[in-house]
């Protein structure tokens, strides 16, 4: 597996945990309106936002190289 196809694959990794725990910390925080819950969700929402950004960035910039 190449580096690019390695870093793509993380960055699609990453985008999905981000978003899973975003969704997760929403959940805590309907239940117990705790206000560190809602921070971490918006946090962790915007990380995920900002990775999607991020890996179109990488796709762009590595778009002559191939996977292999």
């Amino acid at each position: 597996m190449s580096l690019k196809a390695f870093h793509i694959v993380f960055i699609a990794i990453s985008i999905l945990l981000a978003f899973g725990f975003a969704a997760w910390e929403g959940v805590n925080y309907a239940e117990g309106r705790r206000w560190v819950d809602l921070a971490f969700g918006i946090g962790s929402g915007a990380a995920g936002v900002g990775l999607i950004f991020y890996g179109r960035y990488v796709l762009k910039k590595l778009k002559g190289i191939s996977y292999l």
